[in-house]
């Protein structure tokens, strides 16, 4: 059976690097320890963070947060350290 997509002519979006302006989404557990680890695992793999575009929402019962930071993805490799680096961590929650 052939791939509808194939068929449709629909490929998923490709990335070209550099990507400014790359968002990437952490979800974990509330709390300065861990908003601390996220910004060094970000800082470590994108150099030149610009902090304040940094967002953090915190769920209703403050048990959660969600921070958003933009990058200059660099490359797949790039991203795939990053991801693989904050889901690592206990209190990851996703990574998106």
């Amino acid at each position: 059976m052939s791939d509808p997509k194939a068929s449709s002519g629909q490929e998923p979006p490709k990335i070209e690097f550099p990507c400014a302006d790359y968002p990437v989404k952490v979800m974990g557990d509330s709390g300065p320890e861990y908003h601390a680890y996220a910004v060094e695992v970000m800082e470590r793999h994108a150099p030149g963070l610009d902090r304040t575009r940094i967002t953090v929402r915190e769920s209703g019962k403050g048990t959660f947060q969600s921070i958003t930071f933009f990058i200059t993805a660099t490359g797949v490799d790039q991203l795939q350290a990053l991801h693989e680096e904050l889901k690592s961590h206990p209190k990851t929650k996703m990574v998106l």
